[in-house]
């Protein structure tokens, strides 16, 4: 290394919070070449090593700097389980001392890594034990990217992680930077390297961010829809009250210019006597018919205090036919881990609302439906 300015030494950095441009300019300040970054990047993501001194082609002077100003740190696994279908989930502990839940998805050719992006949740959708949890913080992109980074040694080299979906607990887009980072290296080649059509957001319909998120990042989009009328979406959704369908819309229409071959997922919970009449089917149809899109439908996981039902096999099958019938491909989403409280709507960590962050959103319009 030369004796270009470094970063502040007043802490330690974890690696872990950088992509690859992130790493390129940390070096840069190191004076050090850009492909550091790829080097560092090979040894954590596809050697699994956390040890500086075990990096053989970095300089000793620069391992050196690393173990006195750097780490690796992911969090820390405190709770697993494993349901009857093979779903693993796991609870990991935060520096902070909170609670993220994690589900890996096996499935015959494919292992899908449900990946959490908050602590929490501050959106209040009235149907989903996460948001009754309240909202802690932001995770970092260390800590996203660290859930995969656990989730793929404890299932060791017979289990391979395929797809990833942030689904797991929290708003992504409301953490946009860190998952945007944390997406980045899930897809780079010197990380994981996925496809960015196995990398898949999900949003509850935070439009700015949506138009932001295609400038950015190339991934693969999944919509929490659940109702066709502002005035249902509204006390399911709240989020709807402050980009009310017809803007979500229009975000969903202009994502899809993006790849004009890729669909967009739209997420809608089945919720008995509340949204799956034969109306909403239509409803449905009507509002899907300008997007090149999939639906998915979702039977409602309860959970104690929850004042909803899931709506019976038969009308959902009904509901799916009648949407197939029109051209809008739909399939019921198979309920996996449910006996772990593993299944979707289902993840809670441990969480404590000290940000009061939600009598925030709630002035801005982010009021809870209950």
């Amino acid at each position: 290394m030369n004796s270009a300015p470094a970063p502040d030494k007043t802490q330690s950095v974890n690696l872990l919070d950088f992509d690859r441009k992130g790493l390129e300019a940390f070096f840069a300040v190191l004076g050090e070449k850009p492909f550091r970054a790829t080097q560092l990047m090979k040894w954590i993501y596809q050697e699994g090593v956390d040890d500086f001194d075990r990096m053989t082609n970095l300089s000793k002077p620069l391992r050196s700097y690393l173990a006195e100003h750097g780490h690796i740190a992911t969090p820390e696994v405190v709770v697993e389980q494993i349901a009857s279908d093979g779903t693993r989930k796991w609870a990991m502990q935060t520096h902070c001392g909170n609670r993220v839940e994690t589900v890996f998805i096996p499935e015959e050719g494919r292992g899908t890594l449900c990946v959490s992006s908050q602590i929490g949740c501050a959106l209040a959708c009235s149907f989903c034990s996460t948001a009754q949890q309240g909202f802690n913080r932001n995770l970092g992109t260390s800590e996203i990217i660290g859930q995969l980074l656990v989730a793929q040694r404890r299932l060791g080299p017979d289990k391979k992680i395929t797809n990833v979906v942030m689904m797991g607990m929290g708003e992504p887009l409301l953490n946009f930077d860190n998952v945007v980072a944390a997406m980045h290296l899930m897809m780079d080649d010197f990380a994981f390297g996925l496809s960015k059509r196995r990398v898949t957001i999900s949003t509850s319909g935070v439009v700015p961010a949506m138009y932001r998120l295609t400038q950015v990042c190339d991934v693969s989009l999944a919509v929490s829809l659940h109702a066709v009328t502002d005035e249902l979406r509204d006390q399911l959704v709240p989020i709807n009250k402050k980009y009310p369908l017809k803007e979500l819309m229009e975000a969903c229409r202009d994502n899809a210019k993006l790849a004009p071959r890729r669909t967009i997922t739209f997420e809608y919970v089945m919720l008995d006597g509340v949204n799956d009449s034969m109306e909403d089917a239509r409803g449905l149809i009507k509002l899907l018919k300008t997007v090149p899109s999939k639906l998915n439908l979702i039977p409602f996981n309860p959970f104690p205090g929850s004042p909803y039902r899931c709506s019976s096999n038969h009308t959902i099958h009904r509901f799916k036919t009648l949407l197939n019938e029109a051209g809008i491909v739909t399939t019921v989403r198979k309920t996996r881990g449910d006996d772990i409280d593993a299944a979707c709507g289902q993840l809670v960590g441990k969480v404590d609302d000290k940000s009061r962050r939600h009598l925030k959103l709630k002035a801005m319009g982010f009021d809870s439906a209950a």
